[in-house]
């Protein structure tokens, strides 16, 4: 094991306790008397909603996180703490979600809810765009199949997240269900377009 190994494997304990976690928010409906179970399966609608979403940001953040350390050979203590910087906001991401799932049809709170779950998401980004900076500052950490000089030139794509997450805390003060369908679609932007680590072409 490298020494990036032991980072990656404790990132990954923190990415699956916190992805976990969020299915917990999903509880078993109680029916009122002469209500269906069905009916009552149908009103539990924004824990599903906010647990796909949620798991889809912490799913594809895992394996951006999974395929940027595939490359990192060395680390020193600056990207350690950039590391567990990006692990707090993952592993809070189960509070936000909860509390969309809880106030997502409620008006001032459901928008008060959809601010500090955007919030979290723009913290996220910041993590993730500190953490690529470092890496490429030199790329003295990276293995040696990096171009490090094209991993540099990323970095304004590797941003682009920390422009669309803060337009989401926007869209908060406007409408709950609005800002979790966008962090979606964020979501699923990502999924498809992953940024990879430039590698060196033969000469």
């Amino acid at each position: 094991m490298n020494e990036s190994g032991r980072v990656e494997a404790f990132s990954d304990g923190v990415y699956a306790i916190a992805i976990t976690l969020l299915v917990l928010e999903i509880k078993v409906p109680e029916t009122e008397h002469g209500e269906s179970l069905w009916h009552a399966l149908g009103a539990q609608w924004p824990s599903y909603a906010a647990y796909v979403v949620t798991f889809l940001v912490i799913g594809i953040t895992w394996v951006n996180h999974h395929t940027i350390f595939g490359y990192v050979e060395r680390v020193d203590r600056v990207l350690l703490f950039l590391n567990l910087l990006l692990l707090m906001t993952v592993a809070v991401m189960p509070w936000p979600a909860a509390m969309m799932a809880e106030y997502l049809r409620d008006g001032d709170s459901g928008r008060t809810a959809a601010v500090v779950y955007s919030g979290v998401m723009v913290l996220m980004a910041a993590a993730y765009t500190a953490l690529w900076w470092h890496l490429t500052r030199t790329g003295h950490l990276f293995d040696d199949r990096v171009d490090t000089a094209a991993a540099r030139r990323m970095r304004t794509r590797f941003a682009l997240g920390s422009i669309g997450y803060p337009v989401t805390v926007g869209l908060a003060f406007v409408s709950a269900p609005l800002t979790l369908a966008v962090h979606g679609l964020l979501a699923l932007y990502y999924a498809f377009n992953q940024l990879p680590v430039p590698e060196k072409q033969p000469a």
